[in-house]
């Protein structure tokens, strides 16, 4: 069998365990973990994380804490030097958000078929981490392999008026909040542009709604500023 090229996801199950031995020594050594709701992901069954998005270190971050290994959906320009070298080698999938990545969704696909997890960021970019919108890719997936949706609210990967590629504060803390695992059940006889779109609003309002909650619930609140748009 020839050697994958640079880009192409190695989807086995053993490379985000090996991934996530690496992140919780590098978190836990840089900043103070904390986690809640982790016993509520399923232990078993296809199941996609959707996880808010402000800062350059929530990937990893979820990646790292998330109860069960999973393969995230990374844009494409993460994949350059020594971080995209272990991106890759740890399962995790390139995206390239120009063009709509058919291949990408469909190597998650491949995840969710055999019982795996994936993790999304559906709001595609990094901002205020409300959920105020998100993209379909997520949905795609849910509907694609009937995996159950599980929300993630991270918090304090980015503060107020820092730069949307600035790290947390050496020792500062992070918190993921997992939620209660819910499914998108939009109404089968809708014809499928709006069969999607009632899903994704299904799908965003349930983060979103969670996000909030969990911002109140740990006193973290989302950085108060929206970063230009323009990088992810």
């Amino acid at each position: 069998m020839s050697e994958p090229t640079a880009l192409e996801p190695r989807l086995e199950s053993w490379r985000p365990r090996v991934g996530r031995r690496i992140g919780r020594v590098l978190f836990h050594s840089l900043y103070r973990i904390r986690t809640i709701g982790a016993d509520l992901v399923p232990a078993e069954g296809p199941v996609v994380l959707v996880a808010n998005h402000t800062g350059l270190l929530d990937g990893p971050f979820v990646f790292t804490v998330a109860p069960r290994p999973s393969h995230f959906l990374v844009k494409q320009q993460i994949f350059h030097g020594p971080l995209g070298w272990l991106f890759i080698r740890v399962g995790q999938i390139p995206v390239d958000r120009s063009i709509g990545d058919r291949r990408a969704l469909l190597a998650a696909r491949t995840v969710l078929e055999r019982g795996g997890a994936v993790g999304v960021f559906p709001e595609g970019t990094r901002g205020r981490g409300d959920v105020a919108q998100v993209h379909q890719g997520a949905t795609w997936l849910v509907l694609q392999s009937g995996a159950r949706v599980v929300p993630v609210a991270c918090l304090g990967t980015r503060a107020t008026g820092a730069g949307r590629g600035s790290w947390p504060r050496l020792r500062s803390p992070l918190v993921a909040v997992f939620g209660e695992p819910f499914e998108l059940t939009p109404d089968p006889a809708l014809p499928g542009r709006e069969r999607m779109r009632v899903a994704t609003e299904q799908l965003r309002a349930g983060l979103a709604g969670h996000v909030t909650a969990a911002a109140e619930q740990v006193g973290m609140a989302l950085p108060a500023d929206t970063p230009e748009p323009g990088r992810g």
